[in-house]
Parts: C-alpha cells; sequence; structure tokens
C-alpha cells in the first residue's frame, strides 16, 4: 500500500487515516526525503496516536529548486476538445519551478492574463536519476518512479496562444498547486495506476472526470521518450498530461478552416472576442478543487482546494 507523507513549514509528516506521525529525518527537500526511505517507514510504523492532520498546514510536497516537466495533450479526451484527430506526436515543455505553490494557496491571476484555465493533472515524483538513453518497461517504473502528487497545471491561455509559449503561460507564480499528499508508492502499488479518477470542480460544478485509461502516452513510455534528451534526478516532477473538460476548446472546424485564412491578428482578435463568452475560464473568487484517487483508496493523492484571486 502507498504511504501519504506531507509536508509543513517545520518538517515531513506520515498520514494516517485522520492523523499524522512527525518523520524524524533532517530531510529539508523531497529528493533528500526520498533518501531517507528508512526515516518513513518507522514513522509509518510508529504506534503513536499522532497529530490531527486537520491541525497542520499542509505545504508542497515538491520541494523547490527542481525541474518540472509536463506532457501536452496527452488524454484522448483533451485531444478532442483541442480538435486532434489521427496520431498525436507526444510532446514535452518545461515549467518554471517557481510556480510551484501550496495545495490550499490562492492562485493568483496576473493582471494582463484574460483567460485563466484549469488542468488537473498527475504528477510523477522522480526517486532515482533517469539518465539520458533510458528504456523504462513497465516493471521498471518503481525503480525510478517514488511517488505520485496531485497538481494543477494552470495556464494563461491568451499568452499560451498567441505567443506560442507555453513557458511563459504556464509559469507564473502559483500556477502549479502540488500536494497535499506525496502518496510513495511500493512496487505492487504501480499495477493500479489506471485505476486513478482525476477530477476536477470549479465552485462545485464538475469540470473533469476521468481515469489514466484515457491516457495516450503512459508513464513508462513518457520516461523513455524524455530519456532521449532529458536527464531527471530525485525531486524532479512529470505532469502527465490533462483529461478533457478543459475551458480551451477548439472552434468547430469550419470556423477553423475559415479563420486560418485570415491574417494572424484578425484571427486572435475573432477568436478571444468569442473565448470572452465562455463563461468556464476562471475569475475572481472561483475555488478550484481537485482529487485523484483510486476506487478503492489504495492510492489517494487527497484534496486540494485553491481560490483564484486577482493579482493586486
Amino acid at each position: 500500500m502507498s504511504t501519504n507523507v506531507l509536508r509543513t513549514s517545520d518538517g515531513w509528516w506520515v498520514v494516517r487515516d485522520e492523523r499524522a506521525v512527525r518523520i524524524e529525518t533532517k530531510a529539508v527537500t523531497t529528493a533528500e526525503l526520498l533518501a531517507d526511505r528508512d526515516a518513513v517507514r518507522e514513522a509509518a510504523a510508529c504506534d503513536k496516536s499522532g497529530t490531527p492532520v486537520a491541525d497542520l498546514v499542509a505545504l508542497s510536497p515538491v520541494t523547490t529548486p527542481c525541474r518540472v516537466v509536463a506532457q501536452m495533450v496527452n488524454y484522448r479526451s483533451h485531444a478532442r476538445d483541442s480538435g486532434f484527430s489521427g496520431d498525436i506526436p507526444p510532446t514535452f515543455f518545461r515549467k518554471a519551478s517557481g510556480s510551484v505553490s501550496g495545495p490550499h494557496d490562492p492562485i493568483v491571476r496576473p493582471s494582463h492574463v484574460n483567460f485563466l484555465d484549469y488542468e488537473v493533472e498527475l504528477g510523477l515524483v522522480m526517486g532515482a536519476t533517469l539518465p539520458v538513453g533510458t528504456v523504462v518497461e513497465e516493471q521498471d517504473l518503481s525503480r525510478y518512479v517514488a511517488g505520485l502528487v496531485l497538481t494543477n497545471d494552470v495556464s494563461a491561455r491568451d499568452v499560451q496562444l498567441t505567443k506560442t509559449q507555453f513557458y511563459e503561460s504556464k509559469s507564473y507564480p502559483t500556477f502549479t498547486p502540488a500536494g497535499p499528499y506525496l502518496a510513495l508508492l511500493e512496487p505492487e502499488d504501480f499495477a493500479h495506476l489506471l485505476n486513478l479518477r482525476l477530477r476536477l470542480n470549479v465552485n462545485g460544478v464538475p469540470r473533469q472526470d476521468r481515469t489514466l485509461a484515457d491516457m495516450i502516452v503512459r508513464p513508462a513510455q513518457a520516461l523513455t521518450l524524455l530519456a532521449r534528451f532529458q536527464t531527471l534526478d530525485p525531486g524532479d516532477l512529470l505532469l502527465t498530461g490533462t483529461p478533457g473538460g478543459t475551458a480551451l476548446k477548439a472552434p468547430p472546424k469550419p470556423v477553423a478552416k475559415i479563420s486560418a485564412l485570415l491574417p494572424p491578428a484578425v484571427r486572435w482578435k475573432a477568436f478571444f472576442k468569442g473565448q470572452a463568452k465562455n463563461p468556464l475560464y476562471l475569475r475572481d473568487g472561483d475555488l478550484i478543487t481537485a482529487t485523484i484517487a483510486t476506487p478503492d483508496g489504495r492510492i489517494n493523492l487527497g484534496e486540494q482546494r485553491n481560490t483564484v484571486a486577482d493579482a493586486r
């Protein structure tokens, strides 16, 4: 069974039901904690009643700086929403580590961003170095991936689309809420990954709801493709894509064909004029809740609760 770890300002904790036991470790970073798994196991086996989880303030269990890499259009439902058909080439992009924030921190919308979107994603936290040239088979996942974390790949769509700039549009501070838990997996837990269900609500209204079975490029293949050119180290984070249901959706094909004939400035002006009528984009005061778990609770990454706040 997986072991949920919680990070606070004064240390690390193993979560057991509604209580948490402090991990006796000097680890400050995620990578240091992963190197001290004996301390985690001792806390998990401790017979102390512990501290109520409700009394602890959760920080992101992904410490920075670290590499944050993400997959683009990696769920079939998201591909349909985005207007893709046929084979989609696997694509990766980077996010600034400074975008990582806590599971209950506000998501701050920069003043120049008008179309703020959400993307619930499963994050893989590396537990061992993945050198360039590594081929990862399904049975090898536990050698490289230490655990899982719930993330939200928040996106400034007007920056992303007009500049074709993923790095900037997804890297503003608070644009990668992570946590509350780092679920450290045992080798047998990896067989249950496809049962993980990703859910995201805005103001209590469901927006995204899919399992990993909807994924196009699964974790072992993704790591193999990434290792063609990128090294990952313990504590680094790979976001594995989002299901359909985001605010941004491709226009109908006839509209897209006509738009393609227009000059870029005219095309984008018309596109965003239409998007301005879309009520799904995030606004000041919106509450985003997200969860990732298997139906049987074997793996449960907890719940994020992030409120959107306009930059002031």
